[in-house]
């Protein structure tokens, strides 16, 4: 796979939208960096008695639209340009789903998969206490992410309210539904983007039902996103694949069994009803939909000539290079781009800070349909910017949001 620098790539996009929009130097310079940033150590006592030294980061991006809002990572390869490209593109994804918050984002250097549950709640403990002062509802409030769990977002929220000395459940979103946590949060972000690749499909004229998908990541996001992409759209899958490797059956597979079939082996390979693919090789399946669901930078220039997929549905952050992207589009592949697509958990975060600050809690069903009201509102939005400026819509969510968040920040005199 390609290393790229996921913020050059976030600074490309932005840097291509203020043109087209015409935005004053001022304001384009101001969009192009974060507002604020931290480091940080952690130190943290291991259970063989040792104690270990972490790197962190928290990024606020803009906040001229409300707090920041965004997920906190724990990976062995996180960097602070990763963060600011996540925090860049939450500040857009907020945007695009018109929320009152800006974008925000944090990470973890460590590997959790080699780290005890002990070891896990001291680590996600001393991170709040190395940025307590600059989270709060108000000010910025972080969600899970890449191999982080409700689990970890509960010790977060006690370890800030044991601090604080009040109960402050909107600080952390994504929390256990006893805690605070909203009804809808597991499935969020699948939901949203097979919520706005329905409305893709009518729009432009793509039969779903009866077609393929394949599901590259098969984490919460890929699960999901098989589940529902059967259920709702009446897809079949017929491939998906995690860190290990993939698996492949042209008859279809069955989502509810391979789901099963991760959560007792821990990986999708050596799925009994499949054949064993490559990570590379799912990605150039012919299939109806594609789900990119993991990490950033999996389709480049390199691979792009070979994906044949009539959609690709993005529900990880920042998959398709900008040069791979101008292959898909001269192929004619609908690209639903990330910030629409994967919008979705940031929408139902949203609505559990909501629910936290009134302290009323809605029923599933005013969950789901909230959010799909909020995701056919955003895909139409972007579906009239991209006819009226003769643009792709990650092109045109890109005017969409940064239109709004250039405006807010005019609307408060920063430029």
């Amino acid at each position: 796979m390609e290393r790229l620098n996921p913020f050059t790539t976030a600074q490309k996009q932005l840097d291509w939208a203020a043109e087209k929009l015409g935005l004053d130097e001022a304001t384009h310079e101001l969009l192009r960096w974060p507002m604020k940033e931290f480091s940080f150590t952690m130190p943290v006592r291991m259970d063989d008695g040792t104690t270990r030294i972490f790197r962190g980061f928290r990024v606020q991006y803009n906040t001229a639209r409300g707090p920041a809002k965004g997920g906190l990572r724990w990976h062995p390869d996180e960097t602070l340009d990763t963060v600011r490209a996540l925090a860049a593109w939450m500040t857009w994804k907020t945007s695009v789903v018109d929320i009152p918050l800006g974008g925000g984002k944090g990470g973890i250097v460590c590997n959790p998969k080699e780290m005890s549950e002990g070891e896990k709640e001291r680590l996600a403990r001393a991170y709040i206490r190395a940025t307590a002062g600059i989270l709060g509802v108000t000010k910025d409030v972080p969600a899970p992410d890449v191999y982080t769990t409700p689990q970890v977002m509960a010790w977060m929220m006690d370890e800030f309210e044991t601090l604080v000395g009040e109960h402050h459940p909107g600080v952390i979103t994504g929390k256990p539904v006893p805690i605070g946590g909203s009804l809808g949060r597991h499935d969020a972000t699948a939901r949203g983007g097979i919520y706005v690749a329905r409305e893709a499909a009518k729009a432009y004229g793509l039969a779903l039902q009866g077609g393929t998908m394949a599901v590259q990541g098969f984490g919460n996001a890929g699960q999901y996103a098989a589940l529902l992409g059967s259920e709702i759209l009446g897809l079949r899958l017929v491939a998906a694949s995690d860190s290990k490797g993939a698996v492949y059956n042209p008859k279809g597979i069955d989502p509810a069994a391979l789901v099963q079939f991760k959560k007792q082996i821990g990986t999708v390979v050596g799925f009994p009803e499949g054949e064993t693919l490559t990570n590379a090789e799912l990605l150039e399946l012919d299939v109806s939909v594609l789900f990119p669901s993991a990490l950033e930078n999996v389709i480049t220039e390199e691979n792009a000539p070979r994906v044949r997929a009539r959609m690709v549905c993005e529900l990880a952050n920042g998959p398709t290079t900008p040069e791979a992207d101008r292959i898909l589009q001269d192929k004619g592949i609908l690209v639903l781009p990330d910030f629409l697509a994967n919008a979705g958990g940031v929408t139902v975060s949203y609505f559990e800070q909501v629910q936290n600050t009134y302290n009323y809690y809605w029923e599933l069903k005013d969950v789901y349909a909230r959010l799909d009201d909020k995701m056919t509102r955003a895909f139409h939005a972007v579906d009239e910017m991209a006819a009226r400026h003769k643009v792709d819509l990650r092109q045109a969510a890109y005017l969409v949001s940064v239109a709004r968040v250039a405006e807010a920040c005019r609307l408060r005199g920063w430029v």
